[in-house]
């Protein structure tokens, strides 16, 4: 029996914690998708005051406010109104770095449906996602699942808006004349890089349906478009293009089947010298080892794939046929892996 003056050991705690850890999930979840923060200004509100605002029952939106407190997203004050952190405001669509539609794709409805398979998928090595719903993932999403897709598209652009000035910084394009943005979504990275590089000339190769919606500096009557190709494409079948930078960002996730196939891809299309290069969060040097191996186990559930290590990923541009890779940090969460086509013999 246990008694108020007894120690409940921290290991205890934490288990209980990890195990109604969806909880934490589900709650900001809910505040993105009431609009919670966006909805709290510079003054503190209360709960009946916010609940109005976001039309929601006052009394049980004190109550997920209570436990979004317990996560540092918002603070109760003395007089009991709550007020923004740095974590909640975040969930804010106007902040530079709003991380908005990143916490509604993380917990999108059919997330919630895989993780109760992981033991199934540990077990075999394969996605559940497949046999759950009869076809691949992707597949699934734009055919049913239009209102996710688009939210998938939100959170990548959100992504690479976050990392491409980073990113920029750290890409020496000196002497560079072209360079393909491979898988590379709504092309905010090259745009980027073009912005920065004004001598540069870009492809954005991705699938039709994404191109489509290509940022608007690079479709026609864009600021980028002159020196902007956008190419429908699918990069595990073919990559059409000659460039002198092969730049794959956060898509190498997939089997390693798949992953050395696209690298080959990229050998077939590229030039002796071209630079190929792989920007990715590795599992065995990123700060955000939590954030990192929960990635890692979600794309094992949806399509098969993973997160790589430094040693994993370079194994796979060996067998791809590119040797000597580079590997160095982006920022805190992204590294990057360079590697140069070799001359072709036999």
């Amino acid at each position: 029996m246990t008694t108020s003056g007894d120690i409940i050991p921290q290991p205890v705690v934490r288990l209980r914690e990890l195990a109604l850890s969806a909880a934490g999930a589900a709650g900001v979840r809910a505040a993105a998708r009431l609009g919670l923060a966006d909805a709290l200004g510079e003054e503190p509100a209360g709960a009946a005051e916010l609940a109005r605002a976001v039309n929601a029952d006052p009394d049980t939106l004190q109550r997920l406010l209570r436990a979004l407190t317990c996560y540092g997203v918002f603070a109760e004050q003395p007089d009991g109104r709550y007020a923004h952190t740095d974590a909640s405001r975040l969930l804010r669509e106007d902040t530079p770095r709003s991380l908005k539609d990143m916490v509604l794709w993380g917990t999108e409805p059919w997330t919630w449906e895989l993780w109760g398979h992981l033991d199934e998928a540990v077990r075999t090595g394969k996605a559940v996602f497949p046999e759950l719903h009869g076809m691949d993932f992707f597949d699934h999403l734009h055919e049913h699942a239009p209102e996710s897709a688009a939210v998938f598209d939100r959170a990548m652009t959100q992504s690479s808006r976050l990392s491409a000035l980073a990113l920029a910084d750290r890409l020496d394009l000196s002497g560079v004349g072209t360079v393909v943005d491979i898988a590379g979504g709504q092309g905010h990275v090259l745009a980027t890089l073009l912005e920065r590089h004004p001598g540069l000339r870009g492809t954005l190769l991705d699938l039709p349906e994404v191109v489509a919606g290509a940022d608007p500096r690079l479709r026609p009557g864009g600021a980028l478009a002159d020196r902007a190709t956008l190419l429908a494409g699918d990069c595990r079948r073919e990559i059409p293009v000659a460039a002198d930078v092969y730049l794959l960002k956060n898509i190498l996730e997939w089997d390693d089947e798949s992953t050395v196939l696209t690298l080959r891809n990229v050998v077939r299309a590229a030039g002796p010298g071209s630079r190929v290069i792989v920007v990715e969060n590795l599992v065995d040097g990123s700060p955000e080892l939590r954030f990192t191996t929960a990635m890692d186990l979600l794309l094992l559930l949806n399509v098969g794939g993973r997160k790589h290590t430094t040693a994993g990923l370079v194994a796979l541009f060996e067998e791809a046929g590119l040797t000597g890779a580079e590997v160095r940090p982006v920022n805190s969460y992204l590294h990057l892996v360079e590697s140069v086509v070799p001359e072709r013999t036999g």
